[in-house]
């Protein structure tokens, strides 16, 4: 029998059942279904805040992990000095998605940019640049970015010797050179026809803008090659996106 009835025969005083209740063998040896009911009415609410906050739980740790937003088709990183005005980061992915393609299957174009960026300036420069170093060979080593925009293309090569020939292939293991394995963003004609709009920044309170297409004028663009079996995910497709950004 449920506990509840007690409950409710004490609120209304009714002691004369209430003894009958208690000296009764469905009392005292409860079936195993009367059990489970006396404790559902017990401990149902704390099973529900339990699976509501379980559900919480598990959507923050889902978002912050990524797992329940969309694969993305390609990813791009950029390496510089400083950091890319996030609406230029933002036109840029879109812009990347109207002429990439749904390589997944998902049904949808997307992309990701990753910003490794020393920020030479920033007060903290030194903490920074080893952060952004040590997620740039995370992305390296799990093939995670297939293109590469760089300011300096000759230095990445140096630490990274990453970019490929022109055919895709690894260089020589003595070729530390960014020649022929990198396109000026302005040399490109489907690259600098983009419509890129314009950036808005703030520096010590004052607002600067500037034109995306211009600010990106002077990067390079590359793509990655790869020295194992392991390799960025649907990088044929890639491939064929670099011969359509390379076309003159």
């Amino acid at each position: 029998m449920r506990i509840g009835n007690i409950d409710d025969l004490e609120k209304t005083g009714n002691a004369e059942k209430l003894i009958d209740i208690l000296q009764s063998e469905k009392y005292r040896n409860p079936s195993k279904a009367e059990k489970r009911k006396n404790w559902w009415h017990y401990y149902k609410w704390y099973v529900v805040g339990g699976v509501i906050l379980f559900g919480i739980i598990c959507d923050l740790a889902g978002n912050a992990l990524g797992l329940w937003q969309p694969s993305p088709d390609f990813q791009v990183a950029y390496v510089g000095e400083n950091a890319l005005p996030q609406d230029t980061i933002t036109a840029l992915e879109n812009a990347f998605a109207s002429i990439g393609g749904d390589f997944n299957g998902d049904g949808k174009v997307v992309v990701q940019i990753h910003q490794y960026a020393q920020n030479s300036q920033n007060a903290d420069a030194v903490y920074y640049s080893t952060a952004s170093e040590i997620t740039l060979i995370g992305d390296i080593s799990d093939c995670e970015s297939y293109f590469f925009l760089m300011d300096d293309p000759e230095r990445f090569q140096r630490e990274q010797q990453l970019l490929a020939c022109p055919d895709g292939s690894c260089p020589d293991k003595a070729d530390y050179s960014a020649d022929d394995k990198v396109l000026l963003w302005s040399d490109c004609p489907v690259l600098s026809g983009l419509d890129l709009g314009s950036y808005s920044i703030s520096i010590f309170g004052e607002s600067i803008t500037g034109s995306s297409q211009e600010l990106l004028s002077g990067l390079y663009i590359g793509r990655r090659c790869f020295y194992t079996d392991a390799a960025t995910d649907n990088a044929e497709q890639c491939s064929a996106l670099w011969d359509l950004i390379s076309s003159r």
